[in-house]
């Protein structure tokens, strides 16, 4: 099979599209044939050789971890999942033509792969994110970097739960924020203003790692009141740093709830093909993103 692949930590190009023995199900887990993965930050993180302690990387290394496909083997003790299922979940290696699936979940009716490729991670961190900050309903959550997937789930968990939302993103993307709920404004010069005037500050999350994790202790008062996953050298400031994943599988669930009853959608912003692998990084390094990226096998 052909799957993505690098050899040493850098930059995009030391991506490689190499023949590899395909992986095979085994115990409590699935394989599928994928396809679409979802390209995150932790990716391109992890492919220049960041510190990211819950990923030990051991090269040669594969890259991805969230995929949607068909499932084409059922490794012993799995239970209520068959042969021909469409899923979307979380494993290791995703850009590839097969891969294996630690949790999963069926497809909502009417999703494509390519839009459920998005998810998995995406919706995990979301959740995650809301409960580390202690935000409650009536509140209000600052969410820097909006845009994204993470941000994209972010805001529109936090307003089905009853939390307002002010989002910062790029001028092109104004209007999408508004569509999904939030107050928003341009990020750049003057934006702490700009965020004060549009209401009281609850709490914060730093998406993007665009350093700004000073102003938004400024803004909530309290470090206890911002998180970042974007930003490693958060905790200098007193900010938690969050990076560990929970529960994907209970994400998962979460995320077809929510999808199924119309609460939830993440555009997909553009695909790629496995060869395309470094543009889809070099994009999603550069932000400004509205959505989600998917590699297409």
């Amino acid at each position: 099979m052909r799957k993505v692949s690098f050899a040493e930590f850098g930059g995009p190009d030391v991506l490689r599209l190499v023949d590899a023995e395909e992986p095979h199900a085994g115990p409590g887990r699935i394989r599928i044939a994928v396809r679409a993965a979802g390209v995150n930050p932790v990716d391109w993180r992890i492919r220049e050789g960041q510190v990211l302690g819950a990923h030990p990387v051991e090269l040669p290394a594969g890259v991805g971890q969230d995929a949607a496909g068909v499932v084409d083997e059922v490794g012993k003790g799995v239970e209520g999942v068959e042969v021909g299922d469409r899923v979307f979940g979380e494993g290791r290696d995703t850009y590839a033509e097969f891969a294996v699936l630690s949790a999963w979940a069926r497809m909502p009716e009417g999703l494509s792969f390519e839009e459920a490729a998005g998810y998995p991670s995406v919706v995990e961190t979301a959740l995650r994110v809301i409960r580390e900050v202690g935000v409650r309903p009536g509140q209000t959550l600052l969410v820097s970097g909006a845009s994204g997937g993470v941000g994209s789930a972010v805001l529109q968990i936090a307003r089905e739960r009853g939390i307002a939302v002010i989002g910062t993103a790029g001028a092109a993307n104004q209007d999408y924020l508004r569509g999904l709920g939030a107050l928003a404004t341009t990020y750049g010069e003057g934006w702490v203003e700009r965020v004060r005037r549009l209401g009281r500050v609850d709490a914060a999350l730093d998406l993007a790692g665009a350093g700004v994790v000073r102003e938004l202790v400024e803004l909530t008062g309290d470090p206890a009141r911002v998180v970042s996953i974007a930003d490693l050298g958060a905790p200098e400031h007193g900010v938690r740093f969050s990076g560990v994943a929970g529960s994907v599988p209970r994400a998962l669930a979460e995320a077809v709830g929510l999808i199924s009853r119309g609460r939830l959608h993440i555009p997909v912003e553009k695909s790629y093909p496995l060869a395309g692998a470094a543009a889809a990084h070099a994009d999603s390094r550069a932000g400004h993103s509205r959505g989600r990226r998917v590699i297409i096998p």
